[in-house]
């Protein structure tokens, strides 16, 4: 995943398209692997939070968005690693 700046609003427009794109199905997916992998508490926390957001973005931070997207962009490389192996 590219990395964002969360001050240019092209960028915020991108990171929120991509956060609307995720479906529930793949929001409990993400939760899941996340609390397999023990990722941590707050990290499992706010992917939670966000599920509850899905497809609404524009009510989040963009600091928050980052995050979550940064966290998803982890556990899908991880899982194709796994696949890999």
């Amino acid at each position: 995943m590219a990395k964002y700046d969360i001050n240019d609003p092209t960028d915020l427009d991108i990171m929120r398209a991509q956060f609307n794109m995720i479906t529930h199905e793949e929001w409990d997916e993400y939760i899941e692997i996340a609390e397999e992998k023990k990722m941590g508490y707050k990290n499992v926390r706010i992917l939670k939070s966000a599920s509850k957001k899905t497809g609404i973005a524009k009510y989040l931070s963009p600091k928050l968005i980052n995050w979550v997207l940064d966290l998803i962009n982890k556990i899908e490389e991880d899982e194709f690693e796994d696949e890999e192996e």
